[in-house]
């Protein structure tokens, strides 16, 4: 569940529900910003502006309505804008993956990483901590079994339970996901 989901049941901004989005999305945007104009200070100053911004315009906004989009459209303009202005000034080249930048295909990876965060928290917690000591660390089925003091037939069962209920949970997101890996090898 998103902050978005969780803030006042007037789905109207106030400070408390601001608070919220602020923290749960300003390193986010700091790092995608980042990726954009490399300077951290450049960075910082555009996701302060977007927040400013949300915090002025809180009176129009529907919480109802998921604000990441929102929020990283706003960062990926006002980092466009910040770039062709210096650009403007100091005439130098925008940076080659500025033209390319595609806000679409990094908003829907973000949220598709969100949606695997959550398919893995959704697992039983023993069944969680063998498949991320597996995909994650790196370690075999007898290297788990000995950490974890089971067998390795149980550590087997235990990964063929969490690949099954991620499949399940993650199957309308197989498209996406693929898309995704081909973007990426383009």
């Amino acid at each position: 569940m998103t902050t978005e989901k969780r803030l006042n049941p007037e789905k109207r901004i106030d400070s408390g529900s601001f608070e919220k989005l602020f923290r749960e999305y300003f390193s986010p945007l700091m790092a995608f910003a980042r990726k954009m104009l490399v300077d951290e200070d450049d960075a910082r100053e555009v996701v302060h502006q977007v927040f400013v911004s949300l915090w002025e315009m809180r009176e129009k906004i529907d919480l109802s309505t998921t604000l990441r989009p929102y929020l990283y459209t706003s960062v990926h303009h006002r980092s466009l804008n910040l770039i062709r202005d210096r650009k403007k000034f100091s005439r130098e080249e925008l940076p080659d993956r500025a033209g390319e930048w595609d806000v679409s295909a990094e908003i829907e990876s973000m949220e598709l990483e969100e949606k695997i965060r959550q398919a893995l928290e959704s697992l039983p917690e023993k069944c969680r901590e063998i498949f991320e000591l597996n995909r994650f660390s790196g370690l075999k089925y007898s290297e788990i079994a000995g950490q974890l003091h089971i067998s390795v037939k149980t550590v087997e069962n235990q990964m063929s339970k969490a690949l099954k209920i991620l499949r399940e949970k993650l199957l309308k997101y197989l498209t996406l996901l693929m898309w995704l890996v081909m973007h990426a090898l383009n």
